[in-house]
């Protein structure tokens, strides 16, 4: 973290729903100052990996769009459902192995839903989840179209994944008993879906610029205003 720090942001944003299924809230994380140079990865200790890429392979530490905003930052709601229980959902969410890299590199799942980890890669892998919360898991993945299936039952975030025979490969997951979290893309953009009406505290998560908070009103009856967090690096 030397050379970085993130500005404080918590402020008030009043959202309103439209309907009797709750807010939809938008909006993106915007980002200012230096970005740290994306660093190109070394897989020579994997001739297997070397081959799947015709181009250099960078780091996505740090994903700064072209439109000035992050990408990979774990968007959610931290404080206000307490007491309140949802679905899990049956469909698994997935992490595939794929070019020896983790896709995606950062995602959420809710407790109690299956995790199905995929290797498409010709190499062998493993998946260490270097949970805290909860007992970790580390599986050895050798062969190409295998699957597995693991589940969290805690709430954490986030729960690091690596693999330990390609050191560069990493991955975040947000685990939530609630589906109310989403990931910014490659416009910086993300949306909570349906969230009830109440008074919320949402958190923003980068891997490498720690978190950002703010305040969120939900009330029925009005259109919702964007939301915005922003990270700064010098």
């Amino acid at each position: 973290m030397r050379g970085y720090f993130v500005l404080p942001l918590t402020f008030m944003i009043l959202l309103s729903s439209s309907s009797l299924y709750g807010a939809d809230v938008s909006g993106r994380v915007s980002f200012s100052g230096i970005a740290p140079e994306p660093q190109k990865i070394d897989m020579k200790t994997d001739s297997t990996c070397v081959k799947l890429h015709s181009k250099p392979v960078f780091n996505e530490e740090v994903a700064v769009n072209s439109n000035g905003t992050l990408k990979n930052v774990f968007v959610y709601v931290k404080e206000g459902l307490e007491g309140q229980t949802f679905e899990i959902p049956k469909q698994p969410a997935e992490l595939v192995q794929e070019g020896c890299m983790y896709t995606p590199r950062v995602f959420g799942v809710q407790t109690g839903q299956p995790i199905q980890m995929i290797n498409k890669d010709a190499t062998l892998h493993n998946i260490r989840a270097k949970a805290t919360a909860q007992k970790e898991f580390n599986l050895g993945m050798p062969m190409q179209g295998m699957k597995l299936k693991k589940q969290f039952a805690k709430t954490e975030v986030m729960v690091p994944f690596k693999c330990d025979v390609h050191p560069w490969m990493k991955a975040y997951a947000g685990v939530l008993p609630h589906p109310f979290y989403a990931v910014t893309d490659d416009t910086g953009s993300f949306r909570l879906s349906g969230l009830p009406a109440g008074e919320y505290t949402l958190e923003a998560w980068h891997e490498k610029f720690g978190t950002q908070t703010l305040k969120l009103s939900v009330q029925e009856g009005a259109d919702p205003s964007p939301v915005d967090f922003q990270f700064t690096a010098a």
